[in-house]
């Protein structure tokens, strides 16, 4: 099978199935982001020289007793939000750490928490809006900001990109392109937010919209010096011509932390 036609096929279901389990229940998206992450964990295993027999047992686990935030008290959202921002503050030192290229034992499990586990149990609270209702909408936007984000920093990279935005890790990237994204995104996040989600404020999109852009393309250069140091192309191979599920979930797993803090703002601020 043509290279293209496969990679095309394997995208359109992989945004099927997504959508159609967001769209569908808060239990549908648990169900399936439990199964994406048993196989990222696999995958961060392989990045890391973990032992999944042992992370794996782990994962589920936590995932089990804490997908639901309706069951999840605010002080411990709190310090799941915390945690893996703080995990995700340590990642952004190592990624502009020309020499840092290994972790230690204990640390390399406490990234698999933060980096991975507590991202993926947080990807449901996103979904939960006033009233702590389900609303499928607000996780479809911020997907839709992060594929924009990507579209557009490649469209006007390719372009128009001239400086390299992080050439060690991705040489493909530009400051122009990145640029663009962040523009294109805020744009989307708007329109979204207005027609689709039918909110008045807006303001809050736009916030939104800036943390997807920064937070997605720093994930996506996060992955990709795990991968570097690891010396594997792609974190698997579950998705033909895509890879595996990290190289898939990257930006959202970083960006949501961020965004859930950003939510915790607002609660204790209101």
């Amino acid at each position: 099978m043509n290279e293209t036609l496969k990679r095309a096929i394997s995208g359109a279901v992989y945004i099927i199935l997504l959508l159609s389990c967001i769209l569908y229940s808060k239990e549908s998206l648990a169900i399936l982001f439990g199964v994406f992450l048993v196989i990222a964990v696999f995958e961060f295993c392989k990045l890391a020289s973990l032992n999944y027999y042992v992370t794996i047992p782990i994962a589920i686990i936590l995932y089990y007793y804490l997908w639901d935030k309706n069951t999840v008290s605010v002080n411990l959202w709190t310090g799941i939000s915390v945690f893996s921002t703080l995990i995700g503050v340590k990642l952004l030192l190592y990624l502009y750490n020309v020499r840092k290229t290994k972790f230690k034992l204990a640390t390399r499990y406490i990234l698999l928490i933060g980096y991975i586990i507590f991202p993926f149990i947080l990807t449901n609270y996103i979904c939960i809006g006033k009233g702590n209702r389900y609303n499928e909408k607000i996780l479809i936007t911020i997907f839709i900001s992060i594929w924009t984000n990507d579209t557009f920093a490649y469209l006007v990279g390719k372009n128009f990109g001239k400086r390299k935005l992080f050439p060690s890790v991705s040489p493909k990237k530009t400051i122009e392109g990145f640029i663009g994204g962040v523009f294109f995104t805020i744009i989307c996040s708007i329109l979204l937010s207005k027609y689709y989600i039918e909110t008045k404020n807006i303001y809050i999109w736009i916030i939104i919209a800036i943390i997807v852009s920064i937070f997605s393309t720093l994930g996506d250069l996060i992955e990709s010096k795990l991968k570097r140091v690891a010396e594997i192309k792609d974190s698997g191979n579950i998705m033909p011509g895509h890879g595996g599920i990290l190289d898939r979930l990257d930006s959202i797993i970083f960006v949501v932390p961020f965004i859930n803090l950003f939510y915790l703002i607002l609660y204790y601020v209101s």
